[in-house]
């Protein structure tokens, strides 16, 4: 069965022609959609137009047995989402005349060309669906009308070359009589008319396309038309100039990249000589990029495109510069016994045959800068385009383009312009196919090729075979993913391609030149130079100066290539644990030195070159689970529970809390799996302080109590006192002020026996606790012993904290005024904000507002009630809400607003009530209690 579009449609059987009747509106959309799913939908919009008749899906099913009935068994498919059609490589006039035309544009041989053309063009009877009005079948056909002109374009150059410009005349003139602004036609049928010898014609051509392009558009004729007109004033024979085509087709669903393509077009002066550099990772569309501004770009420079493959990356050896030379001279039609055969003399014919003429040429697959450069035209009037998966040094004034990945939306549109409108029905499994993809075009081209080749699959389909693995799926008969990356793996040197392989096994999402380092067990200089190989191989991307990232896909394909992991593992933990520990204070990191002290200190090079390790811990703290679970694949489990307690002093006072919290689970069940006791009290008591920080007090007790039970029976007295000490601010927090007082004390005692220094944390609780008994002058000493602890290095939280309960202790005792406590608190803050210590900001600005209101500044007590409130949401610290909306109520009570003061309280008294506040809701109640006294 053969299908002809390329004019009115027809079906035929051998040489007898099957009518369609009246379906022939679904079956040309069909035919101009083949081997792809056409939606219900839009079937209906090409019979009925925009609003189809409710009974569209039975009268879409009944026209689709009737075709069925005249076409071959198995020719119509069915799918949930509406119907495609089979048809075969010679089966589709359309797609055998994109073929030839392909055929023609790769061909060098003119004579070959011109053929392929030919037959090409015979194939057309008409426009494409003559006689078929659906707006959605002539939207679609007009596509082809547009390639069918196109060729007839590059058919009409070849002919005018060869001399046969008088048998064009006619097919021309009907041409630009049908196309009246295409500046292409009207030029080659001005030279059509010169070499027939019609010159006075030709002249009035041009004078016909002006008066036409400036009342149809008001412009002026473009470059095409004007070099035309040149032409004939000057006499040049028709023909004295053979443009020469010799790119490859380019692929017909482009998408995406249009800040790229517009920099590069844009910026072209035909004028000047101009070098372009394209970059990119293995698969990321090089090739495709070039082609396409090589097509827009070209009527610039009209006498030749060349193109010729380097294989810089393939499986063949690069191309010499001789050989490559040689390609470009016989593309501009010089016969193999005219190139000299040393390379000197070749260069120089070469610059000569540029010299000539407007050249564009495209340099694909560059292995280096050496490989090219005695191929660049280097005249005015040229454009070369190279493209590498190397970063190119360039000549002077090159412009360089690295391409990025698709992004999100651009690969989803890309998906469904290879595979159909199953996409769009399946919007959520799409992006998530994409997103497996990693924008990577190679990738979703494959994808969209699978879908596209099994009309029965759904999107989900293939989403379930590529969340097991992905890099299997990508290919399509000898086109895969991973063929191309191997490439360009097997072009690295043999340290390099060893760090890639190690990188595949490196749990982070990022790496720098320490992890390198530490992967490899090289010096730092060797980890940076390595990254710096395997970016300008775009094997890595460096998305920040010295940060680099692997994308997802290289990930897997590194991770499967042969090697041993272990011991590389093993060194970036233990620098990553190292570099957690000195985010502690100097105080704090003795303190967890011991709970740590079997960890080595592998690579102490490597810890002294950390630099910031607070700004390290920003980058790197959404992949500390995956540290914690690399270390149990690698089975080094201390490690598991190690990271955890590394890095949980820096997320806490920075309120990083659900970072916090599932780090420390993860540990907490690596302790308990793995049978360590130590370990086990030693997270618990962290899970412990995630459970206290979200208000989950019966969960921190449960685990702290697990923790104390442990170290009661190992008798470790100072480790029982920290638990001890922790079980203090629980019962704090959780308003039972007699228990807190006695674990505090309890604490204390601990502390001693174990010839500790008194703890600035236990006696800021007991302080607390003390405060809500009204027992101020021992929450006062409390606080005064807690300011003397906390003067080392780094205890500045804790001295802001003292200084805090000082002034609060000192004003119920009636030994300093409002003034006085606000110096107090304004030295705290300046320490909280030093440090950017959220919670210790937030209580700080609380107190400021209330001794602002003992002073009756009610405007600057309110400002800083609600920075605190603000300060505290915004870090996510619940267990102080009740207190602070207190503190603000009754401000807002002092400045006379009852109103606003009663909502306060209320939201007080809720917050109470459901966080199991007793003490907080008691007080919020009470102020309900004024609010009603002052408004009866």
């Amino acid at each position: 069965m053969r299908y002809r579009i390329l004019g009115p449609l027809s079906v035929m059987d051998g040489e007898r022609q099957v009518t369609a009747g009246r379906d022939r509106a679904v079956l040309a959309t069909l035919l101009l959609r083949a081997n792809r799913i056409v939606a219900l939908s839009e079937l209906a919009e090409a019979v009925w137009g925009p609003r189809p008749p409710v009974t569209a899906r039975n009268q879409l099913q009944n026209c689709v047995s009737r075709l069925r009935r005249v076409l071959p068994d198995g020719a119509i498919l069915t799918d949930p989402a509406g119907y495609g059609i089979q048809a075969g490589p010679g089966d589709l006039d359309s797609a055998v005349f994109q073929r030839l035309v392909t055929a023609a544009r790769a061909a060098c041989d003119e004579r070959a060309a011109r053929a392929a053309y030919r037959q090409a063009l015979d194939l057309w009877r008409g426009e494409a669906c003559a006689g078929i009005d659906a707006p959605a079948v002539r939207q679609a056909a007009a596509t082809l009308d547009e390639e069918h002109t196109l060729a007839v374009e590059d058919w009409v150059d070849l002919e005018l070359a060869d001399g046969h410009a008088e048998e064009l005349v006619t097919a021309l003139a009907a041409l630009v009589e049908r196309f009246p602004l295409r500046e292409r036609l009207r030029g080659r049928l001005m030279l059509a008319l010169h070499g027939a010898g019609r010159p006075d014609d030709a002249l009035a051509e041009f004078r016909r396309a002006s008066d036409t392009l400036r009342d149809e558009l008001g412009i002026e004729p473009g470059e095409n038309l004007r070099a035309a007109h040149r032409e004939i004033l000057s006499g040049t024979p028709c023909g004295a100039h053979r443009p020469i085509r010799c790119l490859p087709r380019t692929v017909v669903d482009f998408t995406g990249r249009h800040e790229v393509i517009t920099r590069l077009h844009t910026g072209l002066r035909p004028e000047e000589p101009t070098v372009v550099a394209v970059d990119g990772m293995a698969g990321s569309g090089k090739t495709t990029v070039a082609l396409h501004v090589a097509v827009l770009a070209g009527d610039r420079y009209p006498d030749a495109h060349l193109f010729v493959d380097l294989h810089g990356h393939s499986e063949q050896a690069p191309l010499d510069e001789s050989a490559a030379l040689h390609v470009l001279l016989r593309q501009l039609g010089l016969p193999a016994g005219d190139i000299p055969a040393d390379l000197p003399a070749r260069v120089a014919r070469w610059r000569a045959e540029a010299a000539r003429r407007r050249l564009l040429v495209v340099l694909d697959n560059a292995a280096s800068m050496a490989q090219v450069a005695a191929l660049l035209p280097g005249t005015p009037g040229s454009l070369t385009v190279v493209t590498s998966r190397r970063r190119l040094p360039g000549p002077a004034g090159a412009r360089r383009e690295s391409l990025p990945l698709l992004t999100t939306d651009e690969a989803a549109t890309l998906l469904e312009r290879i595979a159909g409108d199953r996409v769009r029905a399946e919007p959520e499994a799409a992006a998530e196919v994409v997103r497996r993809c990693g924008g990577l075009p190679l990738a979703v081209r494959l994808a969209g090729s699978r879908l596209a080749h099994r009309p029965r699959w759904r999107v989900a389909d293939l989403l379930d075979r590529l969340t097991a693995a992905a890099l299997p799926e990508l290919a399509v008969e000898n086109r895969t993913v991973v063929g191309a990356f191997a490439l360009s793996y097997a072009d690295l040197t043999a340290p390099a391609q060893r760090l890639f392989r190690l990188l595949g096994a490196h749990p982070g999402t990022t790496v720098d030149a320490l992890a390198a380092a530490a992967l490899t067990g090289l010096p730092l200089a060797d980890g940076r130079a390595l990254l710096a190989e395997l970016a300008d191989a775009r094997l890595v991307d460096e998305p920040e100066p010295g940060i680099y990232r692997l994308h997802e896909l290289l990930r897997e394909y590194a991770a499967a290539l042969p090697g041993p992991a272990g011991a590389a593992i093993l060194g970036v933990l233990n620098l990553e644990t190292h570099a957690l520990m000195a985010t502690m204070t100097e105080s704090y990191r003795r303190f967890v030195a011991r709970d740590l002290e079997a960890m080595p200190l592998l690579r102490p090079d490597l810890v002294r070159a950390v630099g910031d390790p607070a700004a390290r811990l920003e980058r790197l703290r959404g992949d500390l689970v995956r540290f914690v679970d690399a270390a149990i694949r690698a089975g080094q489990p201390h490690y598991a529970w190690w990271i955890p307690q590394a890095a949980w002093y820096a997320l806490w006072y920075r309120d990083w809390n659900d970072d916090v919290a599932a780090l420390n689970e993860r540990g907490l069940a690596a302790a308990r799996d793995h049978g360590d006791d130590e370990a086990l009290a030693q997270m618990s008591n962290l899970v412990a302080s995630s459970h206290y920080r979200a208000g989950s007090y019966e969960k921190a007790l449960r685990h702290l109590r697990l923790g104390i039970d442990i170290r009661r029976r190992q008798r470790n007295l100072r480790a029982l006192s920290v638990l001890t000490g922790n079980l203090a601010a629980l019962h704090v927090a959780m308003e039972r002020f007699t228990e807190a007082v006695d674990a505090g004390l309890e604490c204390l005692r601990l502390r001693s026996l174990a010839r500790m220094r008194v703890g600035p944390r236990v006696t800021m609780q007991l302080s607390i606790a003390y405060q809500r008994l009204g027992r101020w002058r021992e929450a006062l000493r409390m606080d005064r012993l807690g300011l003397l602890g906390a003067l080392r290095p780094g205890d500045e939280h804790l001295r802001a904290g003292a200084l805090v309960g000082i002034q609060r202790s000192r004003r119920a005792l009636g030994e300093i005024s409002p003034q006085a406590a606000q110096r107090y608190l304004e030295a705290a803050l300046r320490m909280a904000l030093r440090q950017r210590l959220a919670l210790f900001e937030a209580e700080t600005r609380v107190e400021i507002g209330n001794v602002l209101t003992e002073q009756d500044r009610y405007p600057e007590a309110l400002d800083q009630h609600r920075r605190a409130l603000d300060v505290a949401q915004r870090a996510g610290e619940v267990n102080v809400e009740a207190d602070f909306r207190y503190d603000y109520a009754t401000t807002l009570l002092r400045s006379g607003d009852v109103a606003a003061a009663r909502a306060e309280y209320e939201r007080s008294l809720a917050v109470a009530r459901e966080r199991r506040q007793p003490y907080a809701e008691t007080r919020a109640t009470a102020g309900l209690a004024d609010c009603a006294a002052l408004t009866g």
